[in-house]
């Protein structure tokens, strides 16, 4: 079986300075580019925003960034700008080792809908075209880190494992935002569709 290392969203504007810094984001970068040599693939998400994107608490009048709103799709927590296309926020950190990736996957650039998870946009039905590209490739087995753990982590490893992948997350080469108990339920929510939490 061939296994695949997932880097999801270690960029600027989630490390500590950045417009939705995770608390010690920056923290985990070598141990994930130490980890890439235990796999046959490594894959890289990004965040890829429009400015003025739906999921940019700016974006509504009266809203301030953590408020939630109800979209077409669902409920949608309004964030920070944050991960603008093309801005030094959306790129990846800069010790990041980003040679290793064979695919870079851009999520949540669509302006009306966000992406948290590697696999779909928000909607749940949107694909994002990494599931195509994994079977493709005959790699079935995933091992995620990234930010956030209970945000973009937690969406990308439960639906890889209700898509019939093998997954891994590594909690230690993760960090969570943890908004109102969002780290808690998304441990939970991992664990209950099969995620090896190690």
């Amino acid at each position: 079986m061939s296994n695949a290392l997932i880097v999801i969203d270690l960029q600027n504007d989630f490390c500590p300075g950045g417009a939705l810094a995770v608390p010690d984001g920056e923290a985990i970068v070598p141990g994930v580019n130490a980890l890439m040599d235990e796999f046959d693939s490594v894959i890289l998400t990004q965040d890829w925003h429009p400015a003025g994107h739906s999921s940019f608490a700016s974006s509504h009048a009266g809203k301030a960034p953590y408020d939630m709103v109800d979209m077409p799709y669902g409920p949608q927590v309004l964030w920070p700008d944050h991960c603008v296309q093309g801005s030094p926020g959306a790129a990846f950190h800069s010790d990041l080792d980003t040679t290793r990736a064979n695919l870079i996957i851009r999520k949540g650039y669509s302006p009306d809908i966000d992406s948290y998870s590697a696999f779909f946009e928000n909607d749940q039905t949107t694909p994002t075209g990494l599931e195509g590209y994994l079977r493709t490739r005959g790699i079935s087995r995933l091992t995620l880190v990234g930010l956030a753990t209970d945000f973009c982590v937690s969406y990308s490893a439960r639906d890889a494992a209700r898509l019939g992948f093998s997954v891994t997350v590594r909690r230690d080469l993760c960090r969570a935002i943890d908004l109102d108990g969002s780290l808690a339920n998304a441990l939970e929510g991992m664990a209950a569709n099969g995620v090896t939490l190690a």
